[in-house]
């Protein structure tokens, strides 16, 4: 009896003394990468643009379009791919809460029922030993054990780290599908109303080209002009009207890519989009923030940081298996032959203590697979920088593309109002003699040309804003306060959450957001 309370007392003290000494986590610690970002963008690119605070939320109202805020709220519930992300954050809160159950002991019940009967003809000589009694035994075992891992070195601690990491990469991952979702929606939006709009430009010029072939046709019946003009009116109006269809059939498209977006069928907005409306127009005054703002806004770099962190904490799961691992394990049960006397407490079975295994020697495997999580690591850094200096690229590229096309459409501008006056002034030479129909083609076909990449550049012009919004990761907000992702909104139909947008989005002026709200307001 004294024996069994030393060794209790034994394993007591070792429990408490492994206690008291806590845990030591071999590995590196992880610290983010430092980049250095430029301290402004480059003057050049930035003509009409300024370095203020930009509104990147919800940069979509700024173009004041219902139809388009609509889109996107829509877009945001029924997208197939926001959903295989929702499920992704899912997926990865469910590892860090698996990583988490190792802290505590694995505990586990048993029991089992056995019904057995010996048997007489085990015996070879039953003339000379007399054969035993039949025999019909009952056996009840009813127990369980537990077994916990001290984690002395970290490598449960590294483990749930790199989860926990992992689950906020996940986060971002989602982030970064918003981020492209509602540029998406937004850029084949303004390709429905430049499309209409060249093709209503396509089909005023017919009107106009199908007069000027009536005049040839009277003037060649009275003998004034020759067949060739006539011929010459006829090509001039087919080829125009050749543009029609393509037009058109880029157009279905856009509509389709926008209903599949919106997670319903292609042509599911054919009624709804074939109404004519403007396209949106770019606000006066727009904010670009600066490049540094870039490793805070930017959902993919923010991502890649993650990852680093995720796979540095894998640099200590694998130098833990260096060492040994501790643990204490323990059974207790019940063991009888009779149901009636199965509790009584000399029927009670147990064991417990300590034990540990050490892996001392596996042909280097160990050592080997930390240099592997070091050099996954050291690419998922070298991955972290590439991403930081895309994004740059991105932005800068969309700037350029946002200013030069702006000054290309106050060119096409002055253009489209020259080739007009120059098809009134023609037109009227013709009729009265002064001048050939050559003159009159080349106008007509001049001020169709100029139309057409007016409209194709007013379009280009808010293409290249939106690039530019999501190139600065616009869709959602980094602040903690104006956090408007959270975890619990993902896993719910997100219908009272599109309900509060409709209301913060009727309240909000075109020249800034109040988002000022608190994670508690939001949840």
């Amino acid at each position: 009896m004294n024996r069994n309370r030393n060794c209790i007392l034994l394993y007591s003290a070792l429990l408490i003394i492994v206690l008291s000494y806590g845990c030591y986590k071999v590995g590196p610690n992880y610290s983010p990468p430092e980049t250095k970002m430029p301290d402004e963008w480059y003057e050049a690119i930035t003509y009409g643009l300024n370095e203020g605070k930009a509104n990147l939320q919800t940069w979509w109202i700024v173009f004041n379009d219902p139809v388009l805020n609509d889109l996107i709220k829509r877009a945001r519930v029924g997208n197939y791919d926001v959903k295989q992300a929702v499920a992704r954050v899912s997926q990865a809160r469910a590892q860090l809460n698996f990583a988490k159950g190792e802290y505590v002991p694995f505990i586990e019940g048993s029991g089992s029922l056995e019904r057995s009967r010996t048997s007489e003809g085990i015996v070879e000589d039953p003339s000379f030993i007399p054969p035993p009694e039949t025999r019909t035994d009952t056996i009840i075992d009813l127990g369980g054990g537990a077994s916990w891992e001290l984690d002395l070195w970290g490598r449960i601690a590294r483990s749930v780290e790199s989860a926990e990491a992992s689950y906020e990469a996940s986060i971002e991952d989602y982030r970064d599908v918003l981020v492209v979702l509602f540029s998406d929606v937004a850029s084949n939006y303004v390709s429905v109303r430049t499309l209409q709009d060249r093709i209503k430009l396509a089909q005023s010029n017919v009107e106009l080209q199908k007069k000027t072939l009536q005049l040839t046709r009277d003037r060649f019946k009275a003998g004034i002009s020759p067949l060739l003009d006539v011929r010459q009116a006829e090509l001039n109006l087919s080829t125009t009207e050749s543009t029609i269809p393509t037009l058109q059939f880029q157009l279905d498209q856009a509509i389709n890519r926008i209903g599949v977006l919106l997670g319903e069928y292609p042509s599911a907005l054919q009624a709804e989009l074939t109404k004519l409306a403007q396209i949106p127009a770019p606000p006066d005054d727009i904010a670009i923030g600066l490049p540094a703002e870039l490793l805070r806004q930017r959902p993919d770099v923010r991502q890649a940081e993650r990852e680093i962190a995720a796979q540095t904490a894998q640099i200590g799961v694998a130098t833990a298996e260096l060492y040994p691992q501790f643990s204490i394990f323990g059974t207790l049960g019940l063991e009888a032959v009779d149901s009636v006397t199965f509790f009584k407490g000399s029927n009670v079975i147990f064991e417990f203590g300590p034990q540990f295994s050490w892996r001392i020697f596996e042909g280097g495997r160990l050592r080997s697979n930390i240099k592997i999580q070091e050099a996954v690591t050291e690419e998922l850094l070298y991955n972290y920088e590439n991403t930081v200096l895309t994004a740059l690229e991105e932005v800068e590229n969309s700037m350029v593309a946002y200013v030069q096309e702006t000054d290309r459409k106050e060119s096409l501008e002055r253009s489209v109002t020259a080739a007009g006056s120059a098809v009134d002034l023609v037109e009227t030479l013709y009729t009265t003699g002064l001048t050939d129909f050559q003159n009159v083609l080349d106008t007509q076909r001049s001020l169709f040309q100029q139309q057409d990449q007016l409209a194709d550049s007013k379009g280009n012009i808010v293409q290249n804003l939106i690039s530019l919004y999501k190139a600065l990761g616009g869709g959602w907000s980094p602040e903690p306060e104006n956090e408007i992702f959270t975890y619990k909104k993902l896993e719910a139909t997100q219908s009272d959450y599109i309900r509060e947008e409709d209301k913060k989005l009727t309240s909000e002026k075109s020249n800034g957001i109040d988002v000022r709200k608190t994670q508690n307001e939001l949840k």
